[in-house]
């Protein structure tokens, strides 16, 4: 870290951010927004976000496991939009807004009153960002779009069995569409922030998760398709080789990359596959990239013969990428996270002990610091509107 880091306020400190989001998608940008030390007012809806309810929580109705790692550092006001009183509050706090972030869908915003315009007319400067499933100029614009729908319209449905032969379309198991869209949004508005900085001049974003997550998808899986005429297949080789999985050992099983042919024989070497080396199928670097998957064949075999650990071992040694597969239920006892502190048992208020995660990027310049818990549903509510002015406390 720089000298003066320890006394620096957060990056984004000043920043208020009024969220209007809920589920994972805008939840997640604004999580990270909040890490970077933006102040994020969670505008809920009686009820609450959904997603409140994903898992079963500890003591409070509404506040499972997914909520308190997904609106860490966030203060929480329930207000309904189709009350005059709470639209008054609403409306002082979008005149106090930086960034205005919401994923109603265009025509319900447009019949709350908080379209686009609407809301410059209260504060011209303001970024308006609008988390929505598919691009408005589009002919899906407008309609619904969770991950599941997104996974499924850009064909990352396909993609395993392009690998294991079996046709059926089955999804990837994570909200993977959800999380990617989410940091599209994260940069977003931080573009915007910069272009306010500049120009004072605020503005209307669009993130599209259809859009946001094919692009994520075919960076490089659009592989042959990129040319015109196509010369190869979409799809990119490597990533969808059925041979190229986690290696058996002798007690499970390990992940090894050998990226160029350097690293591909030292790999042989290493296992004792010197007969594959001097085989005339694959004694060039050519016949030995040509021939890949039959060498990810070959590895299998070989990877048999000795434990994870003791393979792990001898890789590291020659500088081949390797690690240990890993259960999920597992990684919290992943000896690299435990070092780094990355897992961290703290206690809510409310909640009692759970686990969070530490934010992924280190910076040098600014020291990291404590966000609040979780909140409650309008935790906050009562401090939000004692700070309006005070015909809107009523």
């Amino acid at each position: 870290m720089t000298d003066g880091s320890a006394t620096r306020a957060p990056m984004l400190a000043g920043i208020r951010i009024l969220d209007m989001t809920s589920v994972v998608f805008g939840p997640y940008a604004t999580q990270v927004l909040a890490e970077l030390g933006a102040e994020v007012i969670k505008v809920e809806a009686p009820g609450g976000d959904v997603f409140r309810q994903a898992g079963q929580p500890a003591v409070t109705p509404g506040m499972g496991p997914c909520h308190l790692g997904l609106n860490r550092g966030k203060q929480s006001i329930c207000l309904d939009l189709r009350d005059a009183a709470d639209r008054q509050v609403f409306d002082a706090l979008l005149t106090t807004a930086d960034v205005f972030i919401h994923n109603v869908r265009g025509a319900a915003i447009a019949r709350l009153g908080y379209a686009p315009e609407a809301v410059r007319a209260l504060r011209p400067d303001i970024i308006y960002a609008h988390c929505v499933g598919f691009g408005g100029d589009g002919p899906n614009g407008g309609r619904q779009a969770y991950d599941d729908v997104i996974q499924a319209a850009s064909g990352a449905t396909s993609l395993l069995g392009r690998v294991d032969g079996d046709p059926r379309p089955r999804y990837l198991h994570s909200l993977i569409a959800d999380k990617v869209a989410g940091l599209h949004a994260v940069y977003a508005v931080l573009a915007a922030i910069i272009h306010r900085l500049r120009t004072g001049e605020g503005q209307a974003i669009e993130i599209p998760m259809f859009e946001a997550f094919t692009s994520f998808l075919l960076k490089e899986h659009l592989y042959g398709a990129a040319l015109s005429p196509p010369r190869e297949p979409i799809g990119y080789p490597r990533q969808l080789d059925p041979n190229r999985q986690p290696f058996p050992t002798l007690d499970g099983h390990i992940a090894i990359v050998p990226y160029t042919d350097d690293s591909t024989v030292r790999l042989l070497r290493v296992l004792g596959g010197e007969a594959i080396l001097a085989d005339p199928d694959f004694d060039t670097p050519a016949r030995r990239g040509a021939r890949m998957s039959e060498i990810y064949r070959r590895i299998g075999e070989l990877t048999r013969a000795r434990t994870t650990a003791d393979w792990c071992e001898r890789l590291h040694q020659a500088g081949i990428p390797a690690m240990p597969t890993r259960d999920l239920a597992d990684i919290l006892d992943d000896p690299h996270l435990v070092a780094t502190g990355f897992f961290r048992t703290e206690t809510h208020p409310t909640e009692g002990d759970y686990v969070r995660m530490a934010q992924p990027v280190r910076f040098g310049a600014v020291a990291e610091f404590e966000l609040c818990p979780a909140p409650a549903l309008d935790r906050d509510g009562a401090a939000i509107r004692a700070t309006l002015p005070s015909h809107t406390k009523d």
